[in-house]
């Protein structure tokens, strides 16, 4: 899998500003998911963007693998945050039982739907059992793109919780919410909490 060009491009140029806007702080569902992991847990972030959700792990005292794969982008997460985050696609994700929980806020929506299953299988893969996995996504009724070019999968809620239990993960919580996105546009979006079964 390759990243798609257009989406690519975009957090290339952009990552200065996902990096200083000081109105984008840590996500809102993550201190809730960090709550349910025992202490120094081994997370791993795939799409860790500027840094900020790594930041607030490493912070908290938890043992954080931030990735993402854009380099300006973990660039960007490095000169501020001084994460030791390295470049790594979803697609290049290849180990076992080897994080307690992966982070994934706001990125995998970028997947396109075809290769979701197999990111999905990666996922449950690295983590040990009972792991933890926390992924939030635009709902939509199918594969398009956004008003700034961005590939997203746009899925319903069905579809994905659908997905989610066929990869072999247990729903813990779902919460739809309404979000304003970078082109302007508002739309609800998904937050799935699951854990590896």
């Amino acid at each position: 899998m390759s990243i798609d060009p257009a989406t690519y491009d975009f957090y290339q140029a952009q990552a200065p500003h996902y990096s200083l806007n000081p109105a984008l702080g840590p996500s809102r569902y993550l201190d809730q998911f960090l709550a349910q992991l025992a202490a120094n847990a081994r997370v791993l972030e795939i799409g860790c963007g500027s840094g900020r959700d790594a930041a607030r792990m490493a912070e908290l005292g938890f043992d954080v693998d931030a990735t993402d794969g854009i380099p300006s982008m973990v660039t960007k997460a490095n000169e501020r945050h001084d994460l030791g985050a390295r470049l790594m696609r979803f697609d290049e994700l290849n180990t076992t039982a080897a994080y307690d929980a992966v982070w994934a806020h706001a990125c995998l929506l970028h997947c396109p739907r075809s290769e979701l299953p197999d990111i999905l299988e990666r996922i449950h893969s690295a983590l040990r059992p009972d792991g933890f996995h926390f992924a939030s996504f635009k709902l939509g009724d199918g594969e398009g793109r956004d008003l700034l070019g961005r590939l997203h999968n746009f899925p319903s809620p069905e579809w994905l919780r659908n997905l989610y239990s066929g990869a072999r993960f247990e729903i813990l919580e779902d919460v739809i919410f309404e979000g304003k996105a970078c082109d302007g546009t508002q739309r609800d979006w998904i937050a799935l909490t699951v854990r590896k079964v």
